[in-house]
């Protein structure tokens, strides 16, 4: 874990969304001065925008450099990096100050433009949940976060992830989708999953409110194994015990749309169980109980 010291200089964070007003608040308890762009002319409802004088500087949708200015953080959609990179590669902003974006997919060519203009480029991705633009902090604090860059660009990185007292994972170069498609199975994939499981349960005559807490419990045991263990020897169940008549009971049982679903996890698990050591025997057993459906 990096030391949560502030960040010296200003640091112009465009985009006041959850992210970037989060990494505000975060930098903000770290001792950084901070100021903000976006679109249109209103100030967004936020403790660092109010007050006299608020904590932070708010800017509209100017692109002229504040003064101080040590690094600027672009936290807008996706689908918004690359015309905001090239209006700051076109503003009057010193060469060598740093840019880093907070894409989780983009990598560092989303700057381009910035980067062709001479600014060090990078990125720096926090792996939270944030949904709140005030409590999205306290999400951050002792996240993980992917970084890109090299430079003053990895500096001002590593400085936004020490005021989150965060880990940082340095991504290779073209790493990003997959790094991001990682979080996506962690995260989206596993609510999804949970969501099946649901439905499972009220099929099996289970209410839904009984069962929603329950397997929370169940998955945060899991991976709470996974975090001490690795996911070979954390895996349990059926497949890892390799037992095919409880597998091909399942499947009997599942509708025809999360059957595939059931086998194609069930191949991955599968993998795990060789990893730790299952019966040769008793792998192609479950191997040909979880049948070559693909959804």
């Amino acid at each position: 874990m990096t030391d949560g010291g502030p960040a010296p200089g200003l640091i112009w964070i465009v985009g006041p969304g959850r992210v970037g007003l989060s990494l505000g608040v975060a930098l903000h308890r770290a001792g950084a001065a901070l100021a903000f762009s976006g679109r249109g002319g209103a100030i967004p409802n936020h403790p660092l925008l109010e007050g006299d004088p608020p904590a932070a500087r708010w800017r509209g949708g100017s692109f002229a450099a504040p003064a101080g200015l040590s690094g600027i953080v672009v936290a807008v959609p996706d689908r918004a990096v690359r015309e905001v990179a090239g209006r700051l590669a076109s503003a009057d902003i010193d060469r060598s100050v740093p840019v880093v974006h907070t894409s989780g997919a983009l990598g560092m060519e989303a700057l381009e433009s910035l980067r062709a203009a001479g600014h060090p480029v990078g990125g720096v991705h926090p792996l939270a949940a944030v949904a709140d633009t005030v409590d999205g902090a306290d999400r951050l604090r002792g996240a993980a976060f992917g970084v890109e860059g090299e430079g003053l660009a990895r500096a001002l990185a590593e400085r936004v992830v020490a005021a989150c007292g965060g880990v940082a994972l340095p991504i290779r170069g073209g790493g990003k989708p997959l790094y991001h498609a990682a979080a996506v199975f962690a995260s989206n994939y596993a609510v999804a999953l949970l969501a099946v499981a649901e439905r499972l349960m009220e099929a099996a005559g289970v209410d839904a409110e009984d069962a929603r807490p329950a397997l929370a419990a169940l998955a945060e045991g899991a991976v709470a194994n996974v975090r001490a263990l690795g996911p070979a020897a954390a895996l349990t169940g059926p497949v890892a015990r390799g037992d095919d008549e409880t597998v091909r009971l399942h499947r009997a049982r599942l509708s025809a749309g999360v059957r595939p679903l059931y086998s194609l996890l069930g191949r991955e698990a599968l993998a795990l169980a060789e990893r730790a050591g299952l019966d040769p025997a008793a792998v192609d057993r479950v191997r040909a109980a979880l049948g070559d459906e693909t959804p």
